[in-house]
């Protein structure tokens, strides 16, 4: 009986060291194979990569997803890879981020726009608020044909609502009239006009050598003064528009990668599919359209 007690417990503890450790080879391993993949993608394109891919990851034991988003542990570690890159070797820079906090965004932004050799910002699904932020730094822009970019018009944060747009804090004071509304939103009004103002000087200091002054006082303007909600998709069209260029050629390495960085498990997908991509056949024999009489 005692025999039977030990090999069961040896069994059970075997398990819970299997549940400790197993998430942390698979880790591993998939660290492995994103290195790989990157490295094969530097090779074919000559480049340093760099990738910023914000998804939620399974960690630890119970598959606990971590919301993730541009932050100053990132832009310590994007100008760490910056530095370490040799001063004539091209950058690309892989992101895929619902935005973040400024500061962190515009460091990046600014070290890629320092970096003497050209620099292209890949974007394969989206960049959003922080994100346009650090593509609009780069020398080239590369987005699948159906990724989007957004605005950066400037979002105080707030208590109670999560987050409210400086512009339409600052709409509400002129409308209503500076002696009709309450010390609080006049402060936060004043604190908007200040971030829409250093908005607008950085995307125009990260743009002003790429168009002229009224081009770039144009994207300036168009992109931070609250012309569209702050989650409004700018596709490559729309960018294309503003007077951007953007290429829609992304390496399919890029979309390789991307499958590397995966959503929790536990998760049930809403979107399942045969993962092979399905070419198109030939028909037999000529065909015709199928008519239906009435």
């Amino acid at each position: 009986m005692r025999n039977g007690m030990d090999d069961f417990s040896m069994i059970f503890w075997f398990i819970i060291l299997f549940l400790f450790i197993y998430p942390q080879l698979k880790y591993q391993m998939i660290k492995g194979a994103r290195l790989k993949l990157m490295r094969k993608l530097e090779g074919k394109r000559g480049t340093r990569v760099i990738a910023m891919l914000h998804r939620q990851e399974q960690i630890g034991l119970f598959g606990i997803p971590f919301y993730r988003y541009i932050d100053i542990e990132d832009s310590e570690q994007v100008l760490r890879a910056i530095r370490m890159t040799p001063p004539d070797m091209p950058i690309d820079f892989i992101v895929h981020t619902p935005g973040g906090l400024v500061l962190a965004a515009a460091q990046i932004a600014l070290a890629l726009r320092d970096h003497p050799a050209k620099t292209t910002v890949i974007v394969p699904h989206y960049a959003m608020s922080g994100g346009t932020l650090i593509a609009l730094a780069a020398d080239k822009i590369i987005m699948d044909k159906h990724a989007v970019l957004g605005p950066i018009d400037p979002q105080l944060s707030d208590p109670k609502g999560g987050g409210w747009p400086a512009v339409s804090i600052l709409k509400v004071v002129q409308e209503k009239g500076k002696s009709k509304v309450d010390d609080e939103t006049l402060i936060k009004a004043d604190v908007a006009e200040k971030a829409i103002k250093q908005m607008y000087e950085l995307v125009l200091e990260l743009v002003k050598d790429k168009f002229d002054d009224g081009k770039a006082e144009k994207i300036a303007n168009e992109l931070t003064k609250g012309k569209w909600t702050h989650d409004y998709p700018l596709t490559a069209k729309k960018l294309q528009e503003l007077g951007i260029q953007i290429s829609t050629e992304v390496p399919p390495e890029v979309y390789a990668l991307m499958d590397l960085y995966p959503q929790p498990s536990q998760r049930r997908p809403d979107v399942e599919f045969i993962p092979t991509p399905y070419m198109p056949t030939k028909p037999s024999g000529p065909s015709r359209p199928i008519k239906t009489e009435r």
